[in-house]
């Protein structure tokens, strides 16, 4: 008897492993960050969960430094396979994957995209310029009287900004910090705008911080509204109040081109082609980024990074640009394709800022 239970216990003892390693398994991809690229990937994950033996993949829209923070926590099933990123991965978030055991991070671009800033089709489209933006948005602004000195944001009105624009109230919603999209509005729209003062393009030579610090904080008394990650919100808020602006990716003005319009930024309007061939001032390509070491650990990574980057997805008659997706030319398309083939990791901290 002693004996048959030694063996029962050995049995037992040997199977423990394979039992932790089925109830490590998971089934099926999950995917977290940018409301940006949210539409194109849940595209993506249901074509391939209909035409392929994989589960579609679950996928969250986190915003894409909430993706990046969730993804650079380590690796395992209980970790994302993918975030996805309208912005590119900075310096100390890669650090933060190596740090936490993340080590080959694979960088897919999957295209461009516009930032706009939309209101409801049934109010008067506005013509904006970058300056009009930065000194309606800004925490602080250039003082008035010419000095190199900056004040609090005095300017309640559009026409307080610019004399041509209308007497009505700033009001804009907008994406919040953990956005890409926020990322790349201030750096593109806010950034450019300071730059158009004299003093203020110097300081960015001269004291990058204390230009950041004037140039990317985003005023705090009502006029601009963080609206969180769900763009479709905006939209529906704007159709609501025809004094507001929205902020958010070309592919959400595309969708929804019956409810809303784009404001012209610069003397350009935004449209799939302004986008394409770079008029448009305020464009910014569109990443996921890929764990190495769960592609043999949780199925269907390599076939839904094949469905993404091939020509009927990202392609220029591909599926995604009828979602307004604006895609990259031909050899940067055929670059990635390779990356997602075979899983190319980024190589250093170095390549990012």
């Amino acid at each position: 008897m002693k004996k048959v239970l030694l063996m029962l216990s050995l049995f037992t003892l040997m199977l423990l492993p394979a039992m932790s390693q089925a109830g490590a398994s998971r089934g099926y991809i999950a995917i977290v960050g940018s409301s940006t690229v949210y539409p194109f990937a849940t595209v993506v994950a249901e074509r391939f969960g209909k035409t392929t033996k994989f589960k579609t993949p679950k996928i969250e829209s986190t915003g894409s430094g909430g993706g990046l923070k969730l993804f650079s926590a380590g690796s395992g099933i209980k970790t994302p396979d993918i975030t996805n990123a309208s912005r590119r991965i900075k310096k100390s978030e890669y650090e933060r994957c190596q740090k936490n055991g993340v080590h080959d991070v694979v960088e897919i671009k999957i295209g461009y995209d516009g930032i706009v800033v939309a209101n409801a089709k049934t109010a008067p489209r506005l013509v904006l310029s970058r300056r009009d933006l930065y000194l309606a948005l800004a925490k602080e602004v250039p003082n008035p009287d010419g000095s190199a000195t900056v004040i609090k944001n005095p300017y309640k009105t559009w026409h307080d900004v610019n004399p041509e624009l209308p007497s009505t109230k700033i009001r804009v919603l907008g994406p919040p910090p953990t956005s890409g999209t926020r990322d790349a509005f201030v750096e593109l729209v806010m950034q450019g705008g300071a730059k158009t003062f004299p003093w203020l393009k110097a300081l960015k030579k001269k004291d990058k911080h204390k230009f950041k610090a004037i140039a990317h904080t985003l005023r705090e008394d009502g006029a601009y509204v963080e609206a969180g990650e769900n763009d479709n919100l905006i939209v529906q808020k704007l159709e609501a109040d025809l004094d507001t602006l929205g902020i958010f990716g070309f592919s959400y003005l595309d969708q929804n081109s019956d409810k809303i319009q784009g404001s012209l930024v610069d003397g350009v309007e935004p449209t799939f082609e302004n986008i394409a061939n770079g008029k448009y001032p305020v464009s910014r390509p569109l990443f996921f980024y890929v764990k190495k070491s769960h592609v043999g650990m949780i199925p269907g990574i390599r076939g839904y990074l094949a469905e993404f980057t091939s020509e009927k997805a990202f392609g220029e008659d591909g599926y995604l640009s009828d979602r307004g997706l604006i895609p990259m030319p031909k050899s940067e398309r055929e670059h990635y394709r390779k990356v997602a083939t075979e899983l190319e990791p980024v190589m250093s901290a170095s390549d990012f800022k």
